[in-house]
């Protein structure tokens, strides 16, 4: 059901024995999503909202309709900026989107169908898993207009190397879904017909997983990301040692090896 609707952000929930999914749709098809001042504010105040939900498990990030996940920031917004100073200012709520669905802390899965440049690849790489459907385009066509790729662009070498990554933003070009999943942009691919039960798998997965270790695990990867090897590794220890400040791991294990037992019983 739909628990909120900021304009063009609407925020979509769904209540499960597991607890909560929410979906956030960028909802304007009849300008392909394209990201307005408007529209990066409100996925801003979603996004902050959902973090502070305790029984949150999930969310996917998409775009209403097929023909976009989103074209990109609004060009007519960005050929009206009349000097640095606006350009800064507007492309900072860019990288705030990105910066929104990183601190939500557990799992962030981009759903993507059509169309998904510029800002809006920022804004999927900025989520932890990239799910494509087969009619996916991505790119980053900025130099094609006048300006360099930048905020969560930075991402990109970390998912593609730096060589694909130059080639990307050097070029301006497209490529599609196979070669985005060849390359590492995307986890997966799928039909388009049949994305949602894709999607719906993989949230499938997570949910079977502890809540607290998923939380756990989201926080430490981004740590490794900006960590020396030595310094990821003790994080790494430490985060192991707080999983026992809950019953988690104690109940999830005997969970295991009750039915580890029960199998070998009947074998």
């Amino acid at each position: 059901m739909t628990i909120a609707s900021d304009g063009r952000i609407d925020v979509r929930l769904d209540e499960r024995p597991q607890g909560r999914i929410a979906t956030l749709v960028l909802d304007h098809p009849v300008k392909l999503n394209a990201l307005s001042a408007a529209m990066l504010s409100e996925f801003v105040h979603a996004a902050e909202r959902l973090a502070g939900d305790e029984g949150l498990r999930c969310v996917i990030v998409t775009g209403a309709g097929e023909r976009a996940f989103a074209g990109g920031v609004d060009i007519r917004a960005m050929a009206a900026l009349d000097g640095p100073d606006a350009a800064r200012a507007f492309i900072t709520k860019v990288h705030a989107i990105c910066a929104a669905v990183r601190a939500i802390p557990v799992p962030v899965i981009a759903k993507v169908r059509g169309y998904c440049f510029g800002g809006a690849l920022e804004l999927a790489a900025a989520c932890d898993l990239r799910i494509a459907a087969d009619d996916a385009r991505f790119g980053m066509p900025e130099v094609r207009l006048g300006i360099p790729s930048v905020v969560e662009a930075a991402i990109l070498p970390m998912l593609i190397g730096w060589g694909r990554t130059r080639r990307l933003l050097f070029t301006g070009e497209t490529i599609g879904a196979a070669t985005a999943l060849a390359w590492g942009l995307v986890e997966s691919v799928a039909p388009a017909e049949a994305l949602a039960e894709v999607v719906e798998a993989c949230v499938a997965d997570i949910l079977a997983c502890g809540a607290n270790a998923i939380r756990q695990q989201k926080a430490l990867i981004q740590a490794w990301e900006r960590l020396p090897l030595a310094e990821a590794v003790a994080a790494g220890v430490e985060t192991f040692a707080d999983a026992y400040r809950t019953d988690e791991p104690r109940a999830m294990m005997a969970e295991f090896l009750a039915a580890q037992a029960a199998r070998k019983g009947r074998a």
